[in-house]
C-alpha cells in the first residue's frame, strides 16, 4: 500500500488543468504553496464546485481612509472552514494609459501584493485596472499606504467614475485619430474626486478607442465611447492598391463586395470610394493598410450609453456627437460631460446607469435637456425606426388633422 497514490484535495479543480490552454487553477496552486490565502481559496473554490453555489457573501462597503472606492468587498460564509479567506477584498490599482509597464513596477507591486495579500492578481480586470485579488480588512491601509508611496493609485469600484482606459493609440497604432493616451490621463486626474467618492446613481465608464476598430470594446461596454473617427476622405496610394492587387488579394471579393455601404469599386485599375456613403468601418483600411489610411481632418465620435446586463438587459452604445475635435484641455468635451453628469445626478435612480436613464426618458428628452441638436447619424436606421422625433413634424401632424 506503500505506492499507492494520494487522493487529490481538489479532484473537482484538478479537472481545469486538462488541455491544451492555461489554468487559473494552475496559477493558484503554485501561489498555494507559499500563501495560505491562496490555499484557502483552493479549498472554499472546491467546495463551491461541489455544492454548485457560491460561499461567496456580497461584500457590502469596505474601503481604505478618504476613498469610497477602490476597493471591493468579499466576506467567505464559511471562515470556520477557510480562516485564510475569512476576508478576501479585492483591490483595483489604477493602470497606466494603454497598459505600459516597466519591469521594475511589476515587481514593485508583486512585492507589496505579496506581503499583504494573497499574491494573485489579475492583467487586467474589465474596467482596465490591474486588480489585486484578497486580503483581509486589516491589511487595505498599509497596502494602500506602500502603494501611494510609490506613486500608484486606487482606481475606481462602486457608484463612481471607473477608471478611464483606451487602446494603445499613437503610441504604437497607425491608425489612431487622436491621442488616446493623453485623453485617458487628463480625464483621470481631471475627475480625480468623483473617481474615488461615489457621488452618482452608478457607476460610469469612459473608454477611449483610437480608430472605429474600437481594440477596448467601448461601443459595448462603456458609458460615454470616445472612438476616433475621420472627416474627410479616406487617403487612397492607388499604386500601393495596385501591388496589392499583383500580390494576390482579389480586391472586388475581399474589399469591395465586403463594404457594408457598398461604397466602393474596382475596375482593375483605379479603387475609386464614395466617401459621402462611407461609415468608417475601417474593414478596406484593415485589409490594405499600406494603400489606404484613415483621412487627414481628424477627432472622434462621442457615443453613449452601453452597459452589460444587470438591472435590464445588454446595449450598445448610440451616437450622441458624431465628430469632435479633441485637443488639450479638452473644453468641449467637458462641457459635456458635466451637462450629462447634472442631467443623470438630478433623474436618474439608484443603480440606473446613463443608457437606461435615456432610455427611459427617451433620446429626444435627454437630448433637450443637455443642449445638443438632434442629428441623422444618431438614428440607427433611417425610415425604418427612428427614436428621435422633431417637434415640427407633431405640429404639422397636429395642422393637418384641425
Amino acid at each position: 500500500m506503500a505506492n499507492e497514490t494520494k487522493k487529490s484535495e481538489t479532484p473537482l479543480l484538478d479537472e481545469l488543468e486538462k488541455g491544451k490552454w492555461p489554468s487559473f487553477v494552475k496559477e493558484i496552486k503554485k501561489m498555494a504553496e507559499k500563501n495560505p490565502r491562496a490555499k484557502d481559496l483552493l479549498g472554499q473554490l472546491e467546495l463551491s464546485y461541489k455544492d454548485k453555489v457560491t460561499h461567496w457573501k456580497h461584500g457590502g462597503l469596505v474601503g481604505v481612509r478618504g476613498y469610497g472606492g477602490g476597493v471591493i468587498g468579499r466576506y467567505s460564509d464559511s471562515p470556520d472552514k477557510f480562516p485564510n479567506v475569512a476576508h478576501f477584498h479585492t483591490l483595483r490599482v489604477n493602470q497606466p494609459s494603454g497598459w505600459f509597464y516597466t519591469t521594475k513596477a511589476l515587481r514593485e507591486i508583486c512585492n507589496i501584493w505579496e506581503e499583504h495579500g494573497s499574491g494573485l492578481t489579475n492583467m487586467h480586470g474589465s474596467t482596465g485596472d490591474m486588480v489585486l485579488l484578497g486580503t483581509s480588512t486589516e491589511n487595505l491601509e498599509p497596502i494602500f499606504t506602500k502603494l501611494t508611496s510609490r506613486g500608484w493609485d486606487l482606481g475606481g469600484s462602486g457608484s463612481v467614475l471607473r477608471t478611464p482606459s483606451c487602446c494603445v493609440g499613437p503610441a504604437r497604432c497607425e491608425f489612431a485619430c487622436y491621442d488616446t493616451l493623453a485623453l485617458t490621463y487628463d480625464l483621470t486626474i481631471e475627475y480625480q474626486d468623483v473617481l474615488h467618492r461615489p457621488q452618482f446613481p452608478y457607476k460610469w465608464k469612459f473608454k477611449m478607442a483610437g480608430c472605429p476598430n474600437d481594440c477596448v470594446a467601448s461601443i459595448a461596454r462603456a458609458d460615454m465611447s470616445i472612438i476616433g473617427i475621420w472627416k474627410d476622405d479616406i487617403q487612397i496610394d492607388q499604386d500601393a492598391v495596385r501591388e496589392y492587387a499583383k500580390n494576390g488579394v482579389n480586391i472586388q471579393t475581399e474589399v469591395c463586395d465586403l463594404c457594408p455601404t457598398k461604397c466602393m469599386s474596382w475596375d482593375g485599375k483605379e479603387l475609386k470610394i464614395m466617401n459621402k456613403w462611407c461609415n468608417k468601418c475601417m474593414h478596406c483600411i484593415n485589409v490594405m493598410p499600406k494603400a489606404l489610411r484613415p483621412g487627414k481632418d481628424r477627432g472622434a465620435a462621442i457615443l453613449i450609453g452601453a452597459k452589460a446586463p444587470i438591472l435590464q438587459g445588454a446595449q450598445m452604445s448610440s451616437v450622441l456627437i458624431p465628430f469632435m475635435k479633441l485637443e488639450p484641455p479638452y473644453k468641449e468635451l467637458k462641457e459635456l460631460i458635466e451637462k450629462i453628469w447634472d442631467f443623470w445626478g438630478e433623474y436618474g435612480k439608484n443603480r440606473e446607469r446613463i443608457g437606461e436613464l435615456i432610455q427611459r426618458v427617451g433620446m429626444g428628452q435627454f437630448l433637450d435637456a443637455i443642449g445638443v441638436e438632434p442629428k441623422p447619424q444618431m438614428i440607427t436606421n433611417p425610415r425604418t425606426n427612428p427614436f428621435i422625433f422633431y417637434e415640427e413634424y407633431f405640429e404639422e401632424e397636429g395642422e393637418e388633422n384641425k
